[in-house]
């Protein structure tokens, strides 16, 4: 692969946002998309790319979707809280004149061939959510509703933006917890980016000179024709890529796929065994397809009609530092400490034990605030909490499992 192609094209993408390097190479390969392809038996595969990104505010995951909406060659941006099933899909219309009903397109519908932003995707009513499943993955609307009954297309990249239910990303909480939406949705996603806002000396000084550098420069910049003249040059690019090149998965990089693939649902199935518990976000056909177009995108923004080895490669290690890592984090939590605070948290397991007997019952702050008088993190003590509650379930499950295969 022409890397340099590759890491241009990257640099260009949200040039203001300072670092989260792999969610640019994400909103790239949504930009340049897959190939769309027909079976012979007359079914559609999708070449758009969804992505989702879900984290802490102030993470720029709205400048992020402001971006693609500037810089697609089709786009509409809109709100969750704003938006209803009819906004999205499409809505019937009486004329007031004529009495006659009539169709109109929703954001779905208006972005065909092109790219929809939900920004606040998580404050959607459920019901609203639900309406955009099939958009999502047959690509198409179907509409019967007073005497019409017609199938709208709907070719479009979803770009999604969404927090977790307490507002921010809780690292005392299971995936399930933070990643607070249906499976039916996650599997729609070929991305989930976890985004949080780290708290790191170096990081934040740097991220504060960056920011103060681009307002200290913003009115030099309305004056400077030049950012606008890259812009429409990606928009061009994109726009030309997107209509004359279609690659194809080459032999070989077929059989690496096949094999990670494998590898990948046998690593999610050992996992689930050992924590007793499923994954957050389900790995299945629709991620190895995902990873399809990622690869796809990639070779595409080369201008390559096939995509080689070497797009497989960075297509799966883009899904593993984003889908993968979001739907392993929800699974043996205590596996990323570091050894003080797995040493502090066995301490804190101890003194709640000395305090819990057996068939005994204590509130959970209350115990909080005995082990805090005695000098510990309360940080620390819930994440001791979790652990023993999330183990007292595995062995529970376990102990139900043997005894349904006595039974």
């Amino acid at each position: 692969m022409d890397h340099n192609a590759y890491k241009n094209i990257c640099s260009k993408i949200a040039p203001s946002i300072f670092g989260h390097d792999d969610v640019k190479k994400a909103v790239a390969c949504l930009l340049f998309g897959g190939s769309r392809k027909t079976l012979p038996d007359g079914v559609k595969l999708r070449g758009d790319i969804n992505v989702l990104l879900l984290g802490d505010p102030s993470t720029a995951k709205s400048q992020f979707l402001k971006f693609v909406e500037k810089t697609a060659p089709v786009a509409v941006y809109t709100s969750g809280k704003g938006s209803s099933a009819a906004g999205l899909t499409a809505s019937v219309i009486r004329d007031s004149s004529s009495r006659e009903f009539y169709l109109e397109g929703g954001a779905m519908v208006l972005a065909d061939g092109g790219v929809v932003c939900i920004d606040e995707f998580d404050k959607m009513r459920a019901e609203d959510r639900v309406a955009i499943h099939e958009a999502m993955e047959q690509q198409t609307i179907s509409i019967a509703k007073a005497g019409i009954t017609t199938v709208l297309n709907s070719r479009t990249s979803v770009l999604a933006a969404a927090n977790p239910p307490s507002g921010r990303y809780d690292d005392l909480k299971t995936a399930q917890d933070n990643i607070d939406l249906q499976t039916t949705i996650l599997s729609r996603f070929d991305l989930i980016f976890i985004v949080k806002d780290i708290r790191m000396y170096s990081q934040d000084k740097i991220i504060a000179s960056h920011v103060i550098k681009i307002h200290a420069s913003a009115d030099a910049a309305s004056a400077d024709t030049r950012t606008s003249k890259e812009e429409n040059w990606l928009k061009r690019y994109i726009q030309y890529c997107r209509t004359q090149c279609h690659p194809r998965l080459s032999e070989s990089a077929s059989n690496l796929l096949q094999n990670n693939y494998v590898k990948i649902r046998q690593d999610m199935r050992q996992q689930a065994n050992e924590s007793g518990e499923a994954a957050a976000i389900p790995i299945t056909v629709r991620q190895l397809e995902a990873i399809i177009r990622l690869s796809e995108a990639l070779a595409k923004m080369r201008l390559s009609p096939v995509a080689n080895e070497q797009n497989v490669n960075e297509a799966i290690q883009l899904f593993n530092v984003a889908t993968m890592d979001a739907a392993r984090s929800g699974i043996n939590q205590h596996v990323n400490l570091t050894p003080e605070m797995a040493n502090e948290i066995k301490q804190a397991e101890s003194q709640i034990k000395r305090r819990v007997g057996i068939g005994n019952h204590i509130s959970e702050r209350r115990l909080i605030d005995e082990l805090s008088k005695m000098g510990m993190n309360e940080s620390i003590v819930r994440r001791a909490l979790l652990i023993m509650h999330q183990r007292d379930e595995v062995e529970y499950k376990r102990e139900r499992r043997v005894i349904l295969r006595k039974a």
